[in-house]
């Protein structure tokens, strides 16, 4: 059992899907505290060695990039792996700036984690075959799918009077996203065929006004939910994925979905069953696969159906927790 004593504790920066995912654990394990900080906290990443201290933990739990600083001699590290984006395929979405913190000083902060944690897990199958190549670690790394609420993400019987099909793309207007072929995307579509995108919980921009894109602003975590359930398909046109939480709420809400054909997508998406894969950047095979969609509210009802199935067997919240639960006994024990 974990002591209600000592507890785990988990720094991390606000802002991020990992952040929710870290929350959600909180939330369902006894004595599992998460620390938050400002992300603008990493420009000076010793500041984050005060995290958690006061609590005097029996554990630390977190991501691996500023894991090295929030360390604690004698007390055991679980890192994991939400993403990966310190390989070299990742250079062409990432800003000069990027590329120069990715090669050098996140790179060695990452490899200091590894050499320090007591356990590595990852969220997806692929994320963990990606850090082992990269990181030359050899290994397993244990794989802990993340997990949706299904009382709180649920379908709902979709307004068939209305006539406008509503497309949704969650998450920052970022590259790495695919947020920059949205526009591309909105001009191959169907007339009565809209684009809603938020803006994420980092980015506070806005894309370019044009016809078919309607920006919804930043939507808390809490609203996420309603807001599935108002459209009718997820477009999801990222170049990176460790999971896809957006994707995996989104299934879970009945929702078919739009993707590329990368990373971890197709450990969620079933091509054919529960939406499309495209390559990665095609704008026409994304439109042409929304539009075909479109005209076939009976296949958005069957995948949506499919999905909620998949999730329910295979990323649920219970089954998240419990794996982690069982790490934590493990290491503890």
């Amino acid at each position: 059992m974990i002591s209600r004593r000592s507890p785990i504790v988990s720094p991390m920066a606000t802002g991020n899907g990992a952040y929710v995912l870290h929350k959600m654990i909180e939330a369902e394990i006894e004595n599992y505290h998460v620390c938050g900080y400002n992300p603008y906290l990493t420009l000076i990443p010793p500041l984050l060695s005060f995290m958690g201290r006061s609590k005097k933990p029996i554990a630390i739990h977190t991501t691996p990039d500023y894991a090295i600083f929030s360390s604690q001699k004698g007390i055991p590290v679980v890192l994991t792996f939400h993403n990966y984006v310190l390989d070299p395929w990742m250079r062409s979405y990432s800003s000069p700036l990027q590329r120069l913190h990715y090669r050098t000083d996140l790179r060695l902060w990452s490899k200091m984690a590894v050499r320090r944690a007591h356990t590595i897990t990852a969220v997806s199958n692929f994320t963990a075959g990606l850090v082992q190549k990269d990181l030359n670690i050899h290994y397993p790394i244990r794989i802990i799918y993340n997990g949706i609420d299904t009382a709180h993400f649920i379908p709902v019987r979709s307004n068939t009077s209305r006539k406008e099909l509503r497309i949704f793309f969650s998450g920052n207007l970022t590259r790495r996203k695919g947020a920059h072929w949205l526009h591309a995307i909105g001009k191959r579509l169907k007339k009565d065929v809209t684009i809603y995108y938020t803006q994420g919980l980092r980015t506070r921009k806005s894309l370019k006004a044009a016809h078919g894109l309607k920006a919804i602003g930043i939507i808390p975590f809490e609203e996420m939910a309603n807001r599935y359930q108002e459209m009718d398909i997820l477009l999801f046109p990222t170049v990176r994925e460790g999971f896809g939480l957006s994707i995996a709420e989104a299934m879970a809400c009945g929702l078919p979905v739009v993707a590329s054909n990368c990373s971890s997508i197709p450990e969620l998406v079933d091509h054919g069953k529960g939406g499309f894969l495209c390559p990665v950047g095609d704008v026409d095979a994304f439109a042409e696969r929304i539009n075909f969609l479109a005209d076939s509210p009976r296949l958005r009802r069957e995948m949506g159906e499919y999905n909620r199935a998949k999730v329910e067997k295979m990323f649920t919240l219970e089954r998240m927790v419990n794996e982690y639960k069982t790490l934590f006994e493990e290491m503890l024990g």
